[in-house]
Formats: C-alpha cells, sequence, structure tokens
C-alpha cells in the first residue's frame, strides 16, 4: 500500500522532466504553439454554446445567457482533461515500446506522464474561468477547494490509466474504443445541463458516471459558492479505490509487458 502512495513522490523529478518534454515535443513545430492551451477550451466552448443556445435554444430562467456559458464552461473543462487524458492515456504503454524495454525507466510513469500531460489545458481551463468570475464579482472560498477537487481527479485518473493501459497491452480494441467511450460520456456527464434538468428515472445512470460527481462538484465550488460533502467523499473513495486497483494490476502484469509490445 506504502508503494502505491510513494510511487510518484520518488519519481518526482523524471517524471517532471519527461512530462515538461513531452509537453515541449507536442507544441513544437506548431504555428500557435502553446496558445493552443488556451485556443482549445475556448473553441471548443463556443461549439458547445452554438448548439445549445442556438440550435438546441435552451434556455434556463434563472441564467442569462453569458451566465449558461460560464455554467457549461465548468463541466466542459474536467471533462476535455479527462477526455484527454483518456485518449492519450490507452495506448501510451504500446505507443513506448522502447521505454517499457528500457529495465531502468519505471515504467509505471508512462501512463502517468500521459495524464499530467493532458490536464495542462485544464488548468489553463479552470484558470480563465476563474478570472471571468472574479471579475463579475463572483469569488467563494469554495474555490479554494478546486485545487483539491483537480487532485482527486488526477488521481481517479492515473488509476483508471494504469488500468486501461496495462489492458490495452493484450486487447488492443481498447484503443480504438475510447473515441465511442469518449462520445457516450460526453453525452451522460452533465455539462450542458444541470441537476435540475435530470429526469429523475435517470439519475441511477448519473450516480454510476464518476464525471457526474467530479463535474457537480466543480460547477458547485466555482459557480454557485457550495461544497457537497456526500459528493466529496462518495469521489475521494472512487479515486483512491481506483488508483490502488490500478496500480496493482499494472505491477503485476508490467512484467510481461515486453513480450507483446
Amino acid at each position: 500500500m506504502l508503494e502505491c502512495l510513494m510511487i510518484l513522490f520518488r519519481h518526482r523529478v523524471i517524471l517532471l522532466a519527461t512530462t515538461v518534454n513531452e509537453i515541449k515535443a507536442r507544441y513544437k513545430g506548431t504555428v500557435l504553439g502553446l496558445a493552443w492551451m488556451v485556443l482549445y477550451p475556448i473553441l471548443f466552448l463556443l461549439l458547445y454554446s452554438v448548439i445549445y443556445l442556438f440550435v438546441f435554444k435552451v434556455r434556463l430562467p434563472a441564467y442569462t445567457p453569458f451566465e449558461y456559458v460560464l455554467l457549461i464552461f465548468a463541466g466542459l473543462v474536467p471533462f476535455l482533461g479527462f477526455a484527454e487524458a483518456l485518449g492519450n492515456g490507452v495506448g501510451s504503454v504500446t505507443a513506448n515500446s522502447g521505454l517499457v524495454k528500457n529495465t531502468m525507466f519505471p515504467i509505471e510513469l508512462i501512463p502517468v506522464k500521459a495524464v499530467l500531460t493532458a490536464s495542462l489545458t485544464m488548468i489553463v481551463g479552470i484558470m480563465i474561468l476563474l478570472i471571468v468570475l472574479w471579475c463579475r464579482g463572483l469569488f467563494f472560498t469554495t474555490q479554494f477547494l478546486v485545487p483539491v477537487i483537480f487532485l482527486m481527479q488526477i488521481i481517479f485518473t492515473i488509476g483508471l490509466i494504469w488500468i486501461l493501459s496495462a489492458l490495452n497491452v493484450f486487447m488492443r480494441d481498447l484503443s480504438t474504443m475510447v473515441g465511442v467511450v469518449t462520445l457516450f460520456l460526453m453525452l451522460i456527464s452533465p455539462i450542458a445541463y444541470t441537476n435540475e434538468m435530470i429526469p429523475e428515472k435517470l439519475m441511477t445512470l448519473m450516480y454510476a458516471n464518476p464525471l457526474y460527481y467530479l463535474i457537480t462538484m466543480y460547477r458547485e465550488a466555482m459557480i454557485y459558492g457550495l461544497f457537497s460533502r456526500d459528493l466529496f467523499i462518495t469521489f475521494a473513495l472512487i479515486s483512491f479505490l481506483t488508483y490502488c486497483t490500478g496500480f496493482f494490476l499494472f505491477k503485476r502484469l508490467k512484467v510481461v509487458f515486453a513480450d507483446y509490445v
């Protein structure tokens, strides 16, 4: 148990260095460079806003159109961070066969690096949203909990990617299924709708979706100034169990990775 908790701290230097190199390599040669970290969430937000405001013509009596856009953004940013980590992380082990066969490199860090790299865009998006909220006079003490929620998301995502990246070594179909899974999660996650808009019969589906707890916590902390202890405890347990399960599964299977990649 202690090893599962200490592995990231023990290898923090190499993890930071490889993550920074990954980020530089991603934007190297692009015209806009690091500006994509700002443009990426904003472009998605514009797409969502156009669809829900002008195509579906969604109107909430308690919100102005701009406030509704902020509501969407609060759910969209963490989802994009998770979706990008999912897309990059599932195939991370098979895509780094050189590192897998390098006995000196702790291969547990390969999926972790993918998650941290994907999270940078989410950090930028959260900062943009908070700045807009502060400019509108919406400052709540619960906003100080955002880093804690973010850390819980990272822990949950790392555990999940450890599981999926390990299984993908033996079942390459998982990589091709990511797009379908991401689309499904986008539809059943409360990105563009509030809890009040969800039919009671569908709440069971929401409770089975970890992103429901995550997005609701972000939205309540940043926009409403609320904190739900039940949501926090539930997602904390989900995150910790997923992280520990992912670590022990990855550790058990990694000894045969080199034979398959």
